[in-house]
């Protein structure tokens, strides 16, 4: 039987995708842009987000001394914060430390901020060669239902018995290593998001289905293990727009934590608006709530009520404990780093008004 990076290379070389922007280049940058958008996001999600992300800053050393915000503005409705602001972290150190050169092993790329061992082990490999084993998710399903490996891939001893199986399989050494990990990196991806996905996969089509433990054992709904789904926590929040003269008023928020780095709407969380107006130092000529609205992230539900407010006399109270502010131009508000759903309300607010 040939081996199963074998299979799995030939099969990527014939059938794998091979025309997404971030392939058929060995950019370290490229690569690593492209392996953070990609972290619990789609390819479809991810390609306008990478072609606009390249445009802006086409070099690590464009990024390094790119201001947040901007680094921000175009990360905004990527979603999952954290890996923008370690991006930019990144390649500050990459300037600093390396001279503006990525690192030339995942071991030393996986020293970064932002980098695990499977996103340093696809780097290496698709830039270097490297023949280091890649885990994401997908790569843990194609494991769990070839190889027949039964426990939630979540857990410590599930995971590290799938880390020894990536590190034995890795294609062996000789003159066409290099390229055969390289096929073999992209074809694991390709399998698990074209053919062995999570809710019908395509067995009749698989390059290892002579192996696979999971589909001789018609176990393929079973395999991965599902993990025990807990009760999603609810929160609530109630948000202000407060408006004047064309202008929304805005709050940066906090990092970390959830949005942190981007600009929101001030929210309260007790008494009503017009106390949360005074608050602010802004005097309501007018306030109207409108529908709530929800948005989950990875661990919770939140529910937001909206208030819109248009602003009378203001003396915004700066100072310490407070976050910054600004009066953002409401014609501004679609280019701008704000949480997606934040966006959304704006827009269609400001649309209906007449105002974008």
């Amino acid at each position: 039987m040939i081996a199963f990076s074998r299979r799995v290379a030939q099969w990527q070389r014939a059938e794998g995708r091979h025309t997404l922007p971030w392939q058929n280049t060995h950019d370290p940058y490229r690569i690593w842009l492209s392996e953070i958008m990609l972290q619990q996001t789609q390819v479809a999600t991810v390609i306008p987000y990478y072609e606009r992300f390249l445009a802006q800053f086409p070099t690590v050393a464009d990024l390094a001394v790119a201001d947040e915000e901007a680094v921000m503005a175009l990360w905004a409705g990527l979603g999952y914060y954290t890996r923008a602001r370690n991006l930019h972290a990144c390649a500050r150190r990459i300037m600093s430390d390396w001279g503006g050169r990525f690192p030339p092993t995942a071991a030393e790329i996986e020293t970064l901020p932002g980098i695990g061992r499977s996103t340093a082990a696809a780097i290496a490999a698709f830039a270097y060669g490297e023949r280091s084993p890649i885990l994401d998710g997908n790569v843990k399903r194609v494991f769990a239902r070839h190889f027949g490996i039964e426990g939630d891939p979540s857990k410590r001893a599930v995971e590290q018995r799938m880390w020894a199986i990536a590190q034995a399989e890795v294609p062996p050494e000789g003159p066409e290593a290099a390229d055969e990990m390289r096929r073999y990196t992209q074809g694991l991806m390709d399998l698990g998001a074209t053919l062995c996905t999570r809710g019908d996969p395509d067995c009749g089509q698989c390059p290892v289905r002579d192996t696979c433990v999971a589909l001789r054992e018609a176990r393929q709904h079973e395999l991965p293990t599902p993990r025990v789904r807990k009760a999603v926590p609810e929160r609530h929040t109630r948000m202000l727009v407060i408006e004047k003269a064309g202008e929304v008023l805005l709050q940066r928020r906090p990092s970390p934590g959830i949005w942190g780095g981007l600009w929101s709407l001030p929210e309260f969380d007790d008494g009503d608006a017009l106390a949360a107006c005074r608050v602010l130092g802004v005097a309501p000529a007018e306030t109207v709530r409108l529908p709530t609205f929800s948005h989950t992230f990875t661990h919770f539900r939140l529910h937001v009520e909206p208030w819109h407010v248009q602003a009378g006399p203001v003396a915004l109270k700066d100072g310490a404990g407070n976050p910054p502010q600004i009066w953002m131009p409401t014609a501004e508000v679609e280019g701008a780093a704000l949480p997606a759903p934040v966006k959304k309300l704006l827009q269609g607010l400001f649309r209906r008004g007449g105002l974008l």
